[in-house]
């Protein structure tokens, strides 16, 4: 039955219902049948009011739903003879990073992006998608020999975050992630992005310079995370922080696809299935290879010089805002005393 959050509750009780009604039937009981039918409508009506209401909490628990399709779901699913790369050829490869060469409807890609992983193993190996300076540099080497072949590079963010520990930052976590913004600023093949889960903070930044940045209907995009950012703002001398904090500083980020794209940071929401990405991959998988095929096609048309510039100019536009002048009110007029004349003046 998959995993459930704690506001689809109600859903996961009809659910199960279900499912034990189809276990005790045998496929003859009308009756049983009608019964399931029911609440198979029922499921679907209560699945609609509750996703056509979340809040921004509620979304960024689904960005980070443990079923949710990860970038090598998508992969597999959007490409054709992918073949995977490794290796920053300086210090190691990170697996938090995975990527490669593939086609999508017959045109040549780079596909990059984060791996979360599933499974206790997994995620251990993949570092829970939080890579180390060495993941963004392999990632650039791919991006530079993309653009060495002309290729059209394609990102899939979706990370907590750059991974904080000792080795990384002594291994220059900071650079490599400054260096990779630098570098995909100026690249000279289109750039395109999509966030499928978390964006959190530079780690997710540093592949997110693009010239189309996309997002899934329920992914989110941030400088911090709301437990991050209600632990700066409210933990003071122990005090426990709860739901209720994350819930407030989440509508405070404005991180979902929505307020991206009424702040004019991305370029286009993609739609998800009632319940998330993970109930039906494969129709979030055909929205996500259609959108990129069709940006791939209106940003590869101009030349390299035209490409870099255009996207220069919309980096320069994030983060623009209108400065109202507001009238003053006249000051009331003072009687001084003149210092030479023992007059007044005003």
């Amino acid at each position: 039955m998959g995993n459930y959050l704690d506001f689809e509750k109600p859903i996961e009780e009809l659910e199960l219902r279900i499912e034990e009604l189809r276990r005790l039937s045998d496929g003859s009981d009308m009756e049983m049948g009608n019964e399931i039918a029911v609440l198979e409508k029922k499921v679907e009506s209560l699945r609609t009011e509750i996703f056509s209401k979340l809040s921004r909490w509620q979304i960024t628990l689904i960005a980070r739903h443990p079923d949710r399709p990860y970038t090598l779901d998508y992969i597999q699913a959007i490409a054709t003879d992918f073949v995977e790369l490794h290796g920053d050829r300086s210090f190691s490869d990170d697996q938090a990073i995975v990527g490669g060469l593939g086609s999508i409807d017959g045109v040549s890609v780079m596909l990059i992006g984060h791996q979360k992983g599933r499974g206790v193993k997994e995620r251990i190996r993949r570092n829970f998608g939080q890579p180390h300076p060495e993941g963004y540099r392999k990632a650039l080497r791919l991006m530079k020999m993309a653009e060495r072949f002309s290729i059209p590079i394609v990102t899939f963010i979706d990370t907590p975050g750059a991974y904080p520990g000792i080795g990384a930052e002594e291994r220059g976590q900071g650079e490599a992630i400054a260096n990779n913004l630098m570098e995909m600023s100026r690249l000279r093949v289109p750039v395109i992005s999509v966030v499928i889960g978390e964006g959190g903070s530079g780690g997710a930044l540093a592949l997110g310079v693009s010239d189309r940045l996309y997002m899934l209907e329920h992914s989110t995009y941030s400088v911090i995370s709301p437990e991050g950012c209600a632990s700066i703002l409210w933990s003071r001398n122990g005090t426990t922080l709860g739901p209720e904090n994350f819930a407030k500083a989440a509508d405070a980020l404005k991180l979902t696809a929505r307020d991206l794209s009424e702040f004019g940071i991305i370029h286009g929401i993609i739609p998800e299935p009632f319940g998330g990405a993970h109930r039906d991959p494969l129709q979030t998988s055909e929205s996500i290879k259609s959108i990129v095929l069709k940006a791939i096609s209106e940003v590869g048309g101009g030349d390299p010089e035209s490409l870099v510039e255009a996207r220069y100019e919309g980096i320069r536009k994030l983060g623009r805002f209108i400065e109202e002048m507001r009238s003053q009110p006249e000051a009331p007029k003072t009687s001084v005393k003149g210092p030479s004349t023992g007059g007044e003046s005003s």
